[in-house]
């Protein structure tokens, strides 16, 4: 694979397959309605993360980001603290986007990052954002991209995503903007939310993943294979808070 594709980057939620079981496929038979991914709701403050969500830990990064289960005020959700830290919490899962192309979720953060900068690596960090991966198809790549890919099969077990859409809390980027990860334009991030108008604040978002997917990459989206939530401060070296609430798909 390529280098950015293996070398540890904020990017790097590309490498769950490395970490993580083959995902599960959900929403077989009739369309479903909804597919609960995250139900932080549902846990213990205080006690451990659903089974299902897992941490990805970069080797060569000392400090890392603490995810708990809190109460905050009514609500029971995953707190991050990242203090010149990065990892994040990932689960495999196979959706068809077709089926439920929308996701929906609840954020807040304590602050912006004051150095964030979506265009430049040391700037590559955010207080809070939602990845979502995709999975690889023969079918739609060529023949170096399938010896790529097949070499990466044989070094880690399992094909890699195809890419990823990060949905970013921005400091300056404009709402809406779309963006290359600044490492790798196999990631494509989405400033949902921008400066600090809204920090303190408890949001609830809802994206067209089949829409945002054919904006990013001029093609409608493969099957989905994971989602991840990352609170990161190495590039920085800035601190920031987060809290996570419940995440969805849903039909349209």
């Amino acid at each position: 694979m390529e280098k950015c594709m293996i070398a540890r980057t904020a990017a790097a939620v590309l490498l769950l397959w490395a970490v993580m079981d083959p995902p599960v496929l959900v929403g077989a038979g009739p369309p479903p309605e909804r597919i609960e991914v995250a139900r932080f709701s549902k846990a213990e403050p205080d006690g451990p993360l659903p089974e299902d969500w897992k941490p990805q830990i970069f080797k060569k990064i000392p400090r890392h980001t603490d995810y708990r289960i809190v109460t905050d005020n009514d609500r029971i959700v995953v707190s991050a603290e990242s203090r010149n830290a990065a990892s994040g919490l990932v689960r495999t899962i196979a959706i068809d986007p077709a089926r439920t192309p929308i996701l929906q979720w609840q954020w807040k953060i304590s602050g912006i990052l004051k150095k964030g900068n979506v265009t430049l690596k040391s700037g590559d960090d955010y207080p809070a954002r939602i990845y979502v991966t995709f999975a690889y198809d023969p079918d739609r790549v060529g023949f170096f991209e399938k010896a790529k890919y097949e070499a990466a099969r044989i070094l880690y077990g399992s094909y890699p995503p195809a890419g990823a859409l990060a949905y970013i809390w921005a400091n300056k980027a404009p709402r809406e903007s779309l963006s290359p990860n600044p490492y790798t334009d196999r990631v494509k991030m989405i400033a949902v939310q921008s400066g600090e108008a809204n920090a303190g604040t408890w949001i609830t978002e809802s994206r067209n993943i089949v829409d945002d997917y054919q904006a990013a990459f001029g093609e409608p989206p493969p099957m989905i294979s994971g989602i991840a939530i990352m609170t990161d401060t190495d590039n920085t070296g800035e601190s920031a808070t987060a809290w996570y609430g419940d995440i969805v798909f849903l039909g349209e």
